[in-house]
């Protein structure tokens, strides 16, 4: 390692020698889905006991209150776990924020649910990358940064439901971010260490069509076929797309017996737009499908759903700490690139707030989000020291 001050070294130090792996079997082993409440509630209890040992107060937050619409067209209520949030020298002049999740795509009867250590070094098991793994890599970082004495303050935020959106943290994400320099999340690297970089956005659109029953044989003319009118829908969002706007049709609910003509469907539509203006764009595209399709099939539609997740460009901010990880990284004899993603994550809501942030600060791993999940275990000590290095020169104003 080249050009790592004594500081640095302490706090390298001190992250190697967290129980980094032991943390990710101990959180790994309980299946934390984004709808297991229970099990939610047990990691969070496990994340809150670890996270103690930092300075600073560890607090469970309730969800805030967030809604889905039922393939009944029914908008109810979701459960969500709490999230954990730890408030370090609050006072502190220059502050960061960290964040994380303990929510996985794993809900609690999925057969995926024990963890296989393979002969190559790595570890196939739910949430082992995505993102346990990165969890026991941000604690460690934040242990070594505390082994040095440095007086920078922090908030640490890790939700429940990322997974799914992050509706219920939505708004506490945007409180701790301001005022922060800088943010780091701990979503998985690249299994070669490779960042994400640019993210398009995203938004999910839950569309109700309600027509009107009729018998299929004795009297079609005096029904309205909610179904054919979603599909009409679909067709016309579909065509919206362009290279810098994905639009996915993904599911139509609704439909009963062949001799009735369907009076309910519920449309959900996901939209991936590289820009603001795309955003704009899709949303016009919207509210002329279905004030159209409303007036051509006599139907009454209801909109539900929004823009979750805004486009997050490499702005000039997020350059220079991309610029401070990639020489940190050279010091300690890493290579670290970057490269544009259309995945998304809570660092699209960072970003939004004006804060620069580095998304993908977590262990190497891949695989995410299938039973073929599996985390480099070399990696843990390795990002670790890239973290810890990264935030100590944040703290030394290099950024």
């Amino acid at each position: 390692m080249t050009g790592i001050s004594a500081n640095e070294r302490i706090a390298i130090e001190q992250a190697a020698a967290s129980p980094m792996l032991a943390r990710v079997r101990q959180w790994a082993a309980v299946n934390s889905g984004t709808g297991n409440i229970a099990g939610l509630a047990t990691v969070a209890e496990m994340l809150a006991d670890a996270f103690a040992g930092l300075p600073g107060d560890v607090r469970l937050v309730d969800a805030a209150p967030a809604e889905r619409v039922t393939a009944a067209g029914v908008v109810e209520p979701i459960a969500h776990g709490r999230h954990l949030h730890l408030a370090v020298r609050p006072a502190a002049p220059l502050r960061l924020l960290l964040t994380g999740h303990m929510d996985t795509v794993f809900p609690v009867d999925h057969p995926f649910q024990t963890l296989v250590d393979h002969p190559d070094g790595t570890i196939n098991g739910p949430g082992v990358a995505d993102m346990k793994g990165g969890l026991a890599v941000m604690l460690a970082a934040l242990e070594g940064v505390e082994a040095t004495g440095s007086a920078i303050g922090y908030d640490v935020l890790i939700n429940s439901d990322e997974e799914t959106g992050s509706f219920s943290s939505a708004a506490l994400i945007a409180a701790l971010a301001r005022g922060k320099k800088a943010a780091l999340t701990y979503e998985p690297a690249l299994p070669d260490g490779t960042l994400a970089g640019a993210r398009g956005g995203t938004g999910n659109f839950s569309i109700v069509v309600r027509g009107r029953a009729a018998h299929a044989g004795r009297n079609p003319e005096d029904g309205r076929n909610a179904i054919v009118a979603a599909a009409d829908i679909a067709l016309r969002l579909a065509a919206a797309r362009s290279p810098s706007l994905a639009v996915n049709p993904a599911r139509v609910d609704g439909g009963g017996p062949n001799n009735v003509v369907p009076d309910l469907a519920v449309l959900r539509v996901n939209f991936r737009p590289a820009a603001q203006a795309e955003i704009d764009r899709a949303r016009a595209a919207i509210d002329a499908a279905v004030a159209e399709v409303a007036a051509a099939h006599d139907v009454h539609v209801e909109i539900h759903g929004g823009f979750n997740r805004p486009p997050k460009p490499i702005d000039p901010g997020a350059e220079r700490l991309f610029g401070l990880v990639r020489d940190a990284g050279s010091d300690l004899g890493l290579t670290i690139a970057w490269r544009a993603t259309g995945g998304v994550c809570d660092g699209n809501n960072i970003a939004a707030c004006g804060v620069p942030v580095v998304d993908t600060m977590g262990a190497r791993g891949g695989a995410i989000h299938s039973g073929e999940e599996f985390l480099i275990v070399d990696s843990l000590p390795e990002r670790a020291a890239l973290s810890a290095v990264t935030m100590l020169r944040i703290a030394e104003g290099r950024l």
